[in-house]
């Protein structure tokens, strides 16, 4: 799931990505575009509930693309992602587009 908070000057938006409480794992990173796909800077915490989740202040009007690692193994998109991409053979990316205030807005 993704939860937009846009600022009153419309330069930045709060972005929180969250993943629910039954993703089977010890360890989940958001890695895309933002962090220049650094597969390590940017640990989601697991809230009391179970969730997996991590904020970031991105620019506004831009598109990021994203995904989830696992355990440093396996790669997942968001369900709720607002677009995906294709990537490498076989493979997409999940988009956030922080331009759109509206989920599945493309």
């Amino acid at each position: 799931m993704i939860h937009k908070m846009f600022a009153s000057n419309g330069d930045k938006v709060l972005v929180t990505f969250e993943l629910p409480g039954c993703i089977w794992a010890t360890q989940v990173y958001l890695v895309g575009d933002f962090n220049h796909w650094d597969a390590a800077s940017h640990p989601l915490r697991q809230r009391d509930g179970g969730e997996w989740t991590i904020t970031l202040e991105l620019d506004a009007h831009t598109r990021y693309e994203f995904r989830y690692l696992l355990d440093g193994t396996d790669w997942v998109n968001d369900d709720h992602a607002d677009d995906y991409v294709f990537s490498s053979p076989g493979s997409e990316n999940s988009v956030v587009n922080c331009a759109c205030r509206e989920i599945a807005c493309g």
